[in-house]
């Protein structure tokens, strides 16, 4: 343990974590928030600009309509009140990657508040608070070149793109999550991995974490046991996995308890997550809202959506994630431990879009359960943001059920996909991997198999057909895999019993 960490289970003896979740979700409108420009991810640098999202003189901003009405109906998924007239504000700070030294974003009228969303973690229910869901722009994007790290301390410089600056985020805020104990990183995991199936449910984002349609800040501190008292909170930004939330809900609990335990204080600021190393470092002093000047934004007009656009869009929402996951088990046959195992995963949406694409419930939760649950655990990621769709491994199940590969040669294909080498069927023929069906070469191998296990296969003459086991290894092992052992065994008995 780092001298700097007190160990988990001592820090939960001594302390009550509470957390605070902002979520940036980036929307999928063709264009930006106050302006026409294309909103399409990976175009050259500052292509995807005008004088209004470069804040010229005498731009003046419209809003998005589809940008508002995404923020209605995210904020009625997460059962909050829709304001009948809000508007929007300046948030003023000085940053680079901020072309007009200000954000338009909503403070103290935000366009959806007071919701909730409950989550399941290990069959128990918490309930996460949610305290508003309010619309603004995103910021560019600066990158710092030179230097070890990729941040600004020690680049030679940096450059900045604008053509993110501008485009449409809802910020998704929660009330202080209190109760949670032990489970609190769990519970953070949990929240960000429904919120996501919930957003893309509602098809207004790809929330696609590896892009930054998808983002956290994770808000924590500790209350000494037995006192309600909140203490100074750290914000770890832009946290863009659900294993990196959970790991840095974690880490901060051990950091906090270790200063507080040594009589230290707790510095109110932000801190970067470094996924490489599991911790997080000191980036600035966390501003109060009052030091960033909020002001009502004059060039644009309230936003007031009528009852009647309220209904309108309510009838549009999906399914009732609770709901949907009792729907999905029955329809399954997956039982409660199975269930929480694909949930907990953050496997749910794959699993169903795998079901969808022709495979069967099992097979679909058995390689993003097993095979590929495994990959991602070794490469550092969550399972959503593996190089393998869907509709790749449905692919695959078609193939083992077609007996052209089997589960050892599927293991294989799955390299070949992930490491971009095409689709799986173009895998299959590019290295070779397809089952061997001839009966001719099977029993060219089952005979030089006999030839070298006389023992084993006079066994089976004698009627103990368990022994053939040991044949079909040898067999497997000739034919380097690609065989059916179900046809190997067949023929092994047709010749010896």
């Amino acid at each position: 343990m780092s001298a700097d960490l007190m160990g988990y289970d001592e820090a939960l003896e001594k302390f009550d974590p509470v957390m605070g979740l902002e979520v940036h979700v980036e929307l999928n409108t063709a264009s930006k928030m106050f302006c026409g420009c294309s909103t399409v991810f990976g175009a050259e640098p500052n292509t995807q600009t005008c004088p209004v999202c470069l804040g010229l003189p005498g731009a003046m901003p419209v809003v998005n309509r589809t940008g508002v009405e995404s923020a209605i109906r995210i904020g009625l998924a997460l059962n909050c009140s829709i304001a009948e007239w809000c508007r929007f504000a300046r948030k003023n700070y000085f940053y680079p990657d901020m072309p007009k030294n200000f954000q338009t974003s909503q403070y103290d009228e935000p366009i959806a508040f007071e919701g909730f969303m409950d989550v399941d973690v290990d069959g128990e229910i918490f309930r996460v608070e949610i305290e508003r869901a309010h619309m603004e722009e995103d910021t560019g994007k600066s990158t710092h070149v030179g230097g070890a790290t990729g941040r600004i301390h020690g680049a030679d410089h940096s450059l900045v793109d604008y053509n993110r600056a501008g485009i449409p985020l809802i910020e998704i805020v929660t009330k202080p999550i209190r109760g949670a104990g032990e489970k609190a990183p769990e519970v953070a995991r949990a929240y960000v991995q429904q919120l996501r199936e919930l957003i893309v449910a509602l098809g207004v984002s790809e929330a696609r974490m590896d892009q930054g349609n998808l983002r956290a800040d994770v808000n924590l501190s500790l209350s000494v046991k037995g006192d309600d008292t909140l203490g100074t909170r750290s914000e770890t930004k832009n946290v863009n996995s659900f294993r990196s939330i959970e790991r840095a809900v974690r880490y901060e609990v051990q950091r906090h308890a270790a200063v507080l335990s040594e009589g230290g204080k707790i510095v109110q600021e932000t801190r970067h997550w470094h996924e490489d190393t599991g911790i997080t470092t000191s980036g600035r002093e966390k501003s109060d809202a009052e030091d960033y000047r909020y002001f009502p934004e004059p060039d644009l007009v309230p936003v007031a959506p009528s009852a009647e656009w309220v209904e309108e869009l309510r009838a549009t929402l999906p399914e009732n994630p609770t709901a949907r996951r009792a729907r999905l088990q029955g329809e399954w046959g997956f039982s409660d431990l199975e269930m929480r195992d694909t949930v907990g995963a953050g496997a749910l949406g794959l699993v169903e879009e795998t079901i969808a694409a022709g495979a069967s419930p099992q097979s679909a939760r058995k390689w993003w359960l097993s095979e590929l649950a495994r990959r991602a655990n070794d490469a550092g990621v969550d399972l959503v943001d593996l190089a393998v769709t869907p509709a790749d491994v449905a692919r695959v199940q078609a193939l083992v059920d077609a007996k052209s590969i089997n589960d050892k040669l599927a293991r294989q294909v799955f390299d070949g996909v992930l490491a971009g080498e095409g689709t799986p069927d173009e895998v299959v023929e590019k290295r070779g991997l397809a089952v061997v069906s001839d009966d001719g070469a099977l029993s060219a191998a089952i005979d030089n198999a006999v030839a070298a296990n006389p023992d084993v296969a006079e066994k089976i003459r004698d009627g103990k057909h368990a022994a053939a086991g040991a044949l079909i290894g040898a067999v497997m092992k000739e034919m380097r895999g690609q065989a059916d052992a179900g046809r190997v065994r067949e023929l092994i008995l047709e010749k010896l019993a």
